[in-house]
């Protein structure tokens, strides 16, 4: 069982931390940018919607499979060269989507796009947990947030630079991903620690030994696809105009990056858990409020604490990973919240959606509901963790 462990204080490898925030960034960006740009593309070229859904869920297969298949991985390759060969296959993948229109051709580089992703963002959680002390554990773990949200955010603002045409913008995002790949390997020579391999059953002992944590991802992937998918969509039928709704999406996501710093700093200066049961309560009571707000002032006040809120679990989560977890289990650990976060974002955006064909206001007030059982929920398990330990 390591499940808890004396905190180490030891001189943080930035050199390893550079590599995993830079990583992160990159794709952040360039999955900020594709996402949209496929599904326009696809429309442009008249396939149906339900093929390019069909398309995505092959993506999201593509993580799957990888994240399943995590221990095997760790186990073939080193876990700072699987960063730096997700890197790679992203490029690939990317450049896929530039040189073919085959439809074919699209499905396969899609389902490759996702297998790498779940590598990228599996081990460079775990190495960014080993390459950190436990007092610094906090603030870069809000650093990585912020430019993981920074990126997702600024991706979809590219594209009326780089346009939707001639297969530019892939082309553009695979020599960046490419770029960022050779500078991991420049970056990595530096850097004084490694990610550990992942031992078999890793994923399914870490969530018999830390199933709060996992929930508290299920928790985020819930809250996070209601409130940039279903939530924009709630004010377009209360009668706020589509430009309004495009907004809402900015004001989750903007003030999200810039909330994580600060996040991190409390998680390094506070209560860890109680932060987290604070992050559920204030994404729920945001939820709750949507319905009796009418003014677009406050309505985006609110929304901006929602996301900054939900966003907040997942530092959380990623915080108390690396302060409960050594060794392989982080690898397990980040591997289970991949999968946890498709869970929880499968249920929001089905759940919510359902719902709010049943009655509109019911959509935001029932996923502020289940966030405030999510944070009772947190708060006696996180307790009963604190008075074991």
């Amino acid at each position: 069982m390591q499940s808890h462990v004396i905190a180490e204080d030891f001189a943080p490898d930035w050199a390893a931390i550079a590599v995993v925030i830079l990583g992160v960034t990159a794709f952040s960006v360039g999955q900020g940018l594709t996402y949209p740009l496929i599904s326009l593309v696809l429309e442009s070229r008249g396939v149906s919607s339900s093929m390019a859904g069909l398309n995505a869920s092959v993506f999201a297969a593509g993580l799957a499979t990888s994240t399943l298949m995590i221990s095997r991985l760790t186990a073939l390759l080193r876990g700072d060269r699987l960063i730096v060969a997700g890197l790679v296959g992203a490029s690939l993948s990317l450049a896929a989507f530039a040189l073919f229109d085959n439809l074919a051709v699209w499905f396969l580089a899609r389902y490759l796009l996702g297998c790498s992703t779940s590598i990228i963002f599996t081990v460079s959680e775990a190495w960014l947990n080993t390459a950190c002390p436990d007092r610094l554990r906090g603030r870069v773990s809000g650093i990585y947030g912020a430019s993981m949200c920074a990126g997702f955010a600024a991706g979809p603002l590219a594209i009326p630079f780089v346009g939707t045409d001639d297969g530019f913008a892939f082309a553009l995002i695979a020599v960046y991903v490419a770029f960022v790949a050779f500078a991991s390997v420049m970056l990595g020579r530096f850097a004084r620690t490694r990610p550990e391999a992942s031992g078999a059953g890793g994923l399914l002992k870490f969530v018999r030994t830390a199933p709060i944590l996992a929930l508290m991802v299920v928790a985020f992937g819930f809250s996070d696809i209601a409130a940039i998918s279903t939530i924009p969509l709630y004010f377009v039928e209360r009668g706020y105009s589509e430009n309004f709704a495009a907004l809402v999406v900015t004001m989750v996501a903007l003030p999200t990056a810039l909330a994580q710093p600060l996040v991190g700093w409390l998680l390094d200066h506070a209560s860890r858990p109680l932060i987290a049961v604070g992050s559920a309560l204030a994404c729920g009571a945001s939820f709750l409020l949507l319905p009796f707000l009418s003014s677009e002032y406050a309505l985006l006040a609110t929304v901006s604490l929602l996301g900054a809120a939900s966003f907040s679990l997942y530092t959380c989560a990623l915080t108390l990973l690396g302060d409960q977890f050594r060794g392989g289990l982080l690898v397990s650990g980040a591997a289970a919240y991949g999968l946890a976060y498709a869970i929880g974002s499968a249920a929001g955006s089905g759940a919510t959606g359902l719902i709010m064909d049943l009655s509109l206001s019911a959509g935001p007030l029932s996923v502020g509901a289940i966030m405030l059982i999510f944070a009772v929920v947190f708060l006696v398990g996180l307790g009963r963790r604190g008075r074991a330990d």
